[in-house]
């Protein structure tokens, strides 16, 4: 009987993930029911949601217990299909697991589209829930204008480093605070105007330095000191788009709040949090325009591959040290199988 690898949540976290807080399993295959289909995973995100996940606490989803299968939005290949709408070859997402094979119901997947002119991982680094909370999360929640400063954190993470475009060309001036010197030459070679090395200097005085007319936009995922820097520079009518919050992930205790959320008041700024799965019939939209925009050269997107799904534990730690060079993901199997 062949064998399907999985990853099991074997603790709760504290502080850091480490490898211990998970479990390898191998066990058969599993058959599909009526109105299930098998699908053999190939790539696997790793996203810093994975960590909110492990914990005992419901977030947006409900919180998984103890021997679960860990959670994870996989693409996959159809392998086998009880289910009228979907046939061996086709490639799907779903939340399918740290696992090598999974049966899920058709329901809970979604069918990718063959024939687009561009890579199997372009489906997590642009045409995926990456996408959609970049070019939403932006242009819906903050509805940027010409000539506006936009500042941008984990600005050459995958999400930052779409948003940071998208801003551009909107006619955004835009700021990026990213983790190391390498980095901040890459989002200048994306086209931001400035980028800020958080890790080497002063978040405040930087900030002041390159915006000096204030900032209008605000795409926050990290929380902590650099939003509480960001709203002492907010302008009149300011719109902070609240993404993660990826400096509190891996706290024991809750971080203290910022101390000046008082300025949303005398600025009459507004700040709101989403998922972007808030937008996932508009889906359609966001992808034509990115894909028009990545013919066209004007968005680039870069995605950092883990051979194995062995080294997922491990590799989810890049998310947390900075060392992930944009989207991660564990590529689990060959993509061959896929019908183009």
């Amino acid at each position: 009987m062949q064998t399907n690898h999985q990853w099991l949540i074997a603790g709760r976290p504290e502080g850091l993930v480490k490898e211990s807080d998970f479990k390898w399993r191998e066990s058969p295959i599993p058959s599909p029911g009526e109105g299930e289909v098998l699908v053999r995973s190939v790539y696997l995100s790793l996203d810093p949601t994975n960590r909110v996940w492990m914990n005992e606490a419901e977030s947006y989803l409900p919180a998984l217990a103890i021997g679960d299968v860990m959670r994870g939005l996989v693409i996959g290949v159809v392998e086998e299909s009880r289910h009228p709408g979907f046939e061996r070859g086709d490639l799907v997402q779903g939340l399918l697991g740290w696992q090598q094979y999974s049966a899920s119901p058709g329901g809970a997947l979604n069918k990718l589209p063959k024939g687009l002119p561009v890579p199997m991982t372009a489906f997590m680094g642009l045409l995926g829930h990456i996408g959609l909370t970049a070019y939403f999360g932006l242009l819906d929640i903050c509805q940027p204008k010409a000539g506006e400063t936009l500042v941008v954190s984990t600005a050459a993470g995958a999400v930052g480093s779409l948003v940071g475009q998208i801003g551009k060309i909107n006619g955004c001036r835009v700021v990026g605070l990213t983790g190391s010197d390498e980095k901040c030459a890459w989002i200048k070679e994306l086209g931001f105007d400035a980028a800020i090395n958080y890790k080497s200097g002063n978040v405040s005085e930087s900030l002041q330095q390159h915006c000096p007319g204030g900032i209008d936009v605000y795409f926050d995922n990290v929380g902590g000191d650099i939003l509480e820097a960001v709203l002492n520079l907010i302008n009149l009518r300011a719109r902070i788009s609240v993404c993660g919050m990826i400096s509190q992930y891996n706290a024991d205790q809750p971080a203290p709040g910022p101390r000046n959320l008082a300025n949303l008041i005398s600025k009459r700024a507004r700040m709101e949090g989403f998922l972007c799965t808030d937008y996932s019939n508009r889906a359609e939209e966001a992808f034509t325009a990115m894909i028009g925009w990545l013919m066209q050269g004007k968005l680039k997107y870069r995605v950092d591959v883990v051979e194995g799904l062995e080294n997922a534990p491990a590799a989810l730690k890049k998310l947390f040290d900075g060392s992930n060079n944009g989207k991660l993901v564990v590529q689990v199997g060959p993509e061959e199988g896929a019908a183009s």
